[in-house]
């Protein structure tokens, strides 16, 4: 009997990953599987979607920009999900004697399995089934197929062993809290894409896919195109340059994972050095006030930006804060109120103050021996998160205001952002305080098992709550805005809401105190089980 190829040993060991890895848990299996079904359904919507539009004038621009940002997408996605496949990362069979081109042949095949694969070949043959016409048409579109799926493969493992060392360091594990803001933003271009083509029409994507169609994994799809209009000579030469970015792209991928095999990891030799710079540099606590707050105010700055979870927290709401009153005003759809919005997704960052901590929190209870302590922390906190939520809200509102050309209805904007800025501060600190759940160290998970129901409250409850305390500023706003003369006063609103905002956010830290001091081993249950 033969001995198995490196290949099948390889795929099997991907199979044995992915197996092993459903049994650890039976909330593991059913997330696993909800995201299969949802991808797969998704895949298969794609599917028929772009049959029907078979024949439909324009469809080859569509189809050609389709598969470009499936391979962009392809090349960056181990940059900001390193952990989605444990087989990307080649250095952990540095220790077997491999050489790399079989070691290139199977890492290739396994990377063939899994859902993600799936879901491109169906996307892939789609594409081709929407602009294919006639028997050579679809051959050449069976091959731009297996080349454009080898390519984004290609290209998802290239980057992978390009940066390999940076993504298993805790540096490289922080570069996934910039995910988020890239789906924030590619929502809303997908967003704003939809909707100018839904007026004008897929003619609008002509321009774009006339350079698109040359780059693979593009290029390789539009061969079918090309052939079906007659054009043979035009799809020979796009084929061919999709096979030679294939081959450029293993040709690199090799060399990698050559100088990965053979070269020592020196990404840790300069730690020290880092450390000891990072200790001398103690310019943010001169610029704080002294005593407890200014202590508790560095230590939450400091936790955005070292802790991924709060710093891929504070990454998001900082990116759809803004991007949604910007697009919006860049499409000519919203109002100066829209501005709003970043201000309650950096309010959101107030709610589980103490779960951050997670069982570090002992050593904040252990100075906590009064209400007074527990007011003192609470502001602190408070006030950090003022440092960056009301400079940013403010800016959000004048670039708002900017692009809209509402100069007019920018104080009422204002007055009403920082209204309801308080009026989250002071329902975050009393839900902190009542409803604390932990946030898990490891993992994409942001709630421990257990405290779904926890988080659910402690959130959308004290969402809910501010809009109800914020109900005063926005009834005088639309009554301002409905009656007569109200636009002479209406810049009585930057005022009053931000004086009704401060005394929220004053009333809130001194209804929380008291819960806090009474509840602290309970807080110290709820945080330490991530």
């Amino acid at each position: 009997m033969s001995a198995p190829t490196v290949t099948a040993v390889v795929v099997r060991l991907k199979l044995s990953l992915l197996r092993n890895g459903l049994r650890q848990s039976g909330s593991r299996r059913a997330a696993y599987a909800a995201s299969a079904v949802a991808a797969l359904l998704f895949a298969a919507l794609q599917l028929i979607g772009l049959i029907a539009l078979r024949g439909h004038a324009h469809v080859e621009s569509l189809v050609v920009l389709l598969v470009a940002v499936l391979g962009l997408g392809w090349a960056v996605m181990p940059l900001f999900f390193p952990s989605g496949d444990e087989t990307l990362d080649p250095t952990r069979l540095v220790m077997l004697p491999l050489r790399p081109r079989p070691l290139v042949r199977a890492l290739l095949a396994a990377s063939l399995v899994g859902v993600g694969p799936l879901f491109t070949l169906c996307l892939l043959a789609g594409s081709v089934i929407a602009v294919a016409h006639g028997g050579a048409a679809y051959v050449v579109g069976v091959a731009g197929v297996v080349l454009a799926l080898l390519v984004c493969v290609a290209f998802a493992r290239a980057v992978a062993a390009a940066n390999v060392r940076l993504l298993t360091s805790r540096k490289g594990r922080d570069l996934a809290v910039l995910s988020g803001l890239v789906i924030a933003v590619g929502a809303q271009v997908v967003n704003f894409g939809a909707q100018r083509l839904g007026t004008s029409g897929l003619a609008e994507l002509d321009p774009v896919a006339d350079v698109l169609r040359w780059l693979p994994p593009a290029s390789a799809i539009d061969a079918a195109h090309s052939v079906s209009e007659g054009s043979y000579g035009v799809a020979v030469v796009q084929l061919a340059l999709s096979a030679g970015v294939l081959v450029v792209l293993v040709g690199v991928w090799s060399r990698q994972l050559t100088r990965l095999m053979t070269a020592p990891d020196e990404s840790t030799l300069p730690a020290a050095d880092t450390a000891g710079r990072e200790r001398a540099s103690t310019g943010l606590g001169r610029l704080l006030p002294a005593g407890r707050t200014g202590t508790v105010m560095e230590r939450s700055l400091r936790y955005v930006w070292r802790d991924p979870k709060t710093k891929s927290a504070w990454v998001t709401s900082l990116a759809i804060g803004l991007i949604v009153p910007v697009f919006n005003a860049w499409q000519g759809t919203g109002t100066v109120y829209f501005a709003c919005f970043a201000a309650g997704m950096l309010g959101i960052q107030m709610y589980n103050q103490f779960g951050q901590d997670t069982s570090a929190f002992w050593m904040v209870a252990m100075t906590i021996s009064s209400t007074r302590d527990a007011y003192v922390e609470l502001r602190a906190r408070a006030l950090a998160l003022l440092v960056i939520t009301l400079p940013y809200a403010a800016f959000v509102t004048v670039l708002t205001s900017a692009m809209l050309g509402e100069w007019a209805r920018l104080p009422e904007a204002l007055g009403l952002s920082f209204a309801l800025l308080g009026a989250m501060l002071a329902s975050g600190a009393w839900t902190s305080a009542r409803f604390p759940y932990s946030i898990p160290q490891e993992g994409y998970k942001n709630v421990a098992p257990g405290q779904v129901g926890l988080a659910w409250i402690s959130i959308f409850g004290g969402m809910i709550g501010a809009a109800l305390l914020c109900a005063p500023v926005i009834a005088l706003t639309i009554w301002l805005n409905v009656s007569a003369g109200g636009d002479d006063w209406a810049w009585l609103l930057l005022p009053v809401g931000s004086a009704y905002g401060a005394g929220l956010t004053a009333l809130g830290l001194r209804l929380a105190a008291p819960q806090t001091a009474r509840r602290l081993p309970e807080i110290l249950a709820a945080v330490s089980k991530g």
